[in-house]
């Protein structure tokens, strides 16, 4: 079922808006508690607005809310981590498929160019003086980078998918819960293999690229945070850190991979 549009500038918007960009930052971690009424103090909104994003979170998948416990940034149980690792290939695979077969010259040069940039940001990113805004400003730019594959394929079905299932941002969310690191100049070399128009070797580097990591990134979280079935229960465990700290994903190279 289709969502119905929100204004831009309505205040349920501008929450969601909010709590997302604080998820995705690691302000608000997984397994961190979400009151309403903080929320609402925080942002200066009334509880509708608020409850409204945390709905349309809740849909997401991003968040869960269950009698007794209350809010929380919902915890990926083992299943969840592996069901989504499994789409995203899916997906940005055929993306880069299609990409070297149908891509025009300009926009083989553009994604060289995206890619060239995107390595320079993330580098700056590894100092640890990096401000979080602009590493934040990174991995949105590197959320584009991906979707900019998927758009040069002239494919819709293929960009809505990607939308819909917040592929790319549960991504983004798992790198920084397990504070993964990227390789330099990650993203040229994906870059180089998927402009050149081989499709069968376009695929094979996003998969590696995809798959680089995967079980250290799943096993981290496991151990972090622990995998519960129900994603609220089993929160921390003795001797093992209850959330990343805030300030602790400066140090991220890059999320989206």
């Amino acid at each position: 079922m289709r969502r119905k549009l929100r204004p831009a500038g309505s205040l349920a918007e501008q929450a969601y808006r909010r709590i997302l960009d604080k998820i995705l930052k690691g302000e608000y971690p997984l397994g961190a508690a979400l009151s309403r009424r903080k929320l609402g103090l925080e942002f200066g909104m009334s509880f509708l607005p608020i409850s409204e994003a945390i709905k349309r979170l809740e849909q997401d998948g991003l968040v869960e809310s269950r009698p007794r416990v209350g809010t929380r940034v919902r915890i990926p149980t083992a299943q969840d981590l592996r069901d989504r690792h499994i789409m995203r290939e899916a997906l940005e695979a055929q993306s880069a498929r299609l990409f070297a077969e149908k891509a025009s010259a300009d926009e083989r040069v553009e994604i060289r160019a995206m890619a060239a940039h995107l390595d320079a940001m993330t580098e700056k990113c590894s100092s640890r003086r990096a401000k979080t805004d602009f590493v934040f400003q990174t991995q949105m730019y590197h959320l584009s980078f991906h979707m900019r594959i998927a758009e040069c394929t002239g494919c819709r079905a293929l960009c809505e998918s990607l939308k819909q299932n917040q592929v790319l941002i549960f991504n983004w969310l798992y790198d920084v819960a397990a504070d993964h690191h990227m390789p330099p100049g990650w993203h040229r070399e994906l870059a180089e293999k998927i402009v050149n128009r081989d499709p069968d070797a376009a695929e094979a580097a996003m998969r590696a690229h995809v798959r680089h990591g995967n079980e250290d990134i799943q096993q981290e979280i496991v151990s972090r945070f622990g995998t519960p079935a129900n994603g609220l229960e089993g929160i921390q465990r003795p001797g093992r850190p209850a959330a990343v700290r805030a300030g602790a994903w400066r140090t991220r190279v890059t999320v989206a991979r």
